[in-house]
């Protein structure tokens, strides 16, 4: 309907790790938008300018990219012990759809700035030093702590720390993930399979012979990981030599959905294109010389092991933070294809090679009766304010 005037509603831009996305506090949502359905979900695509069948975002404030692509809530958290409630949406850029299916682990670190931005930790504990933010993941059920630097009652967000896939050095954040590979009850199964390899019935066009071995794990987020060999790849691939092979995008959509229903997150292969956000899918190599995208030479000497990752259907320009928790979690466990391709051993924490440049990831695995698990995940990474004030919907949007 034309003529119609446009929404405003309170929101900040704002950038985590290596992401983007619009921030929202829950008591500033039309009424409407408060509670899960259609209308939040009408809202967040109208937010960012999808569907968009140009894959521009030109209406709206989203990125065209799986990184920049996202809506968050916050609110003041109703579960003990914890600061706020996060919740995560990315949103689909060209097809109709929000997928609420995992959490996003650079913006966690913005979720726990944001708390105290929007007023959601009390100002005396945000005083000078750091606050300590326990942020409840409202998406999957788990418990993020954000140790965010603060000064005179606010966060500190300019200083001397840099994040490779990040322009501009900004102040350091850590995140700790607890029970990363729990399902909130103590049950969780880091491996849904029950196996560090499995063995997976795949395509001739993707294999030849049709069988290819991957790592399934549940950990920070579900991921699918395979050995860049096996797949005819050397796992020192930027963005352009996947995104820009549309034959290649589909074999690993392929091998994502079929992951996908080994590990019990769909029950058919065609459930997936409805899930796109979860699981990941990744490919890691032993460590090698390459080129990352801002021309530095990353020496293997640097790194453990090489992993590309792919998130909505691309390969991701650096790494999301919850593969991230994954990566360590599989590196920590002896006989998965991502300890073999880290050379093996002992290790609490895995510094890979990712397109952009190097993480660190600290994570510790314990065999207890009989099962893996781990008891938390730590990184680095930063956020910042990008901008503050309202986004504007037209009142037909939500």
């Amino acid at each position: 309907m034309s003529g119609l005037p446009q929404f405003r509603i309170p929101a900040t831009y704002m950038r985590g790790g290596t992401s983007k996305g619009v921030f929202f506090r829950l008591e500033d949502l039309p009424e409407s938008c408060r509670v899960p359905g259609p209308a939040r979900d009408r809202l967040f695509q109208r937010v960012i300018g999808s569907p968009d069948p140009y894959a521009g975002h030109i209406d709206g404030m989203g990125g065209a990219t799986s990184s920049t692509s996202k809506c968050v809530i916050v609110s003041p958290s109703t579960r003990p012990g914890h600061d706020v409630d996060y919740l995560y949406g990315q949103v689909a850029i060209d097809t109709d759809f929000v997928d609420w299916s995992g959490n996003c682990g650079n913006l966690s670190t913005a979720a726990g700035a944001f708390a105290i931005h929007a007023g959601h930790v009390d100002p005396a504990r945000a005083v000078d030093g750091v606050c300590t933010v326990r942020i409840w993941q409202a998406n999957i059920g788990r418990t993020i702590i954000a140790y965010v630097p603060v000064a005179n009652g606010e966060v500190r967000e300019t200083g001397d720390f840099e994040l490779d896939g990040v322009t501009f050095p900004a102040a350091e954040i850590v995140l700790e993930f607890v029970d990363p590979a729990d399902d909130g009850d103590g049950g969780g199964a880091m491996f849904p399979t029950g196996n560090l390899i499995d063995e997976l019935d795949v395509p001739e066009a993707i294999v030849p012979g049709g069988k290819l071995r991957a790592t399934l794990i549940d950990a920070g987020i579900p991921t699918i990981f395979v050995a860049a060999a096996d797949i005819g790849y050397a796992g020192t691939e930027l963005r352009d030599a996947i995104n820009g092979d549309a034959e290649a995008l589909a074999r690993f959509e392929t091998l994502r959905a079929i992951g996908a229903v080994r590990m019990g997150l769909i029950g058919s292969i065609d459930e997936a294109a409805r899930r796109q956000h979860t699981p990941k899918i990744a490919f890691v190599a032993p460590p090698s010389d390459y080129v990352a995208s801002n021309g530095r030479i990353v020496r293997a000497g640097e790194i453990d092991l090489l992993v590309r990752a792919l998130s909505m259907g691309r390969l991701h320009h650096a790494m999301m933070g919850t593969a991230s928790v994954a990566i360590a979690a599989a590196a920590a466990v002896p006989g998965t294809l991502v300890h073999r391709a880290a050379g093996g051993g002992e290790r609490r924490a895995v510094r890979f090679g990712h397109p952009s440049g190097t993480l660190r990831v600290g994570a510790e695995a314990k065999l207890v009766d009989g099962r893996w698990t781990v008891a938390r995940a730590i990184m680095s990474r930063s956020a910042r304010i990008l901008m503050e004030g309202w986004v504007r919907v037209p009142a037909d949007g939500f």
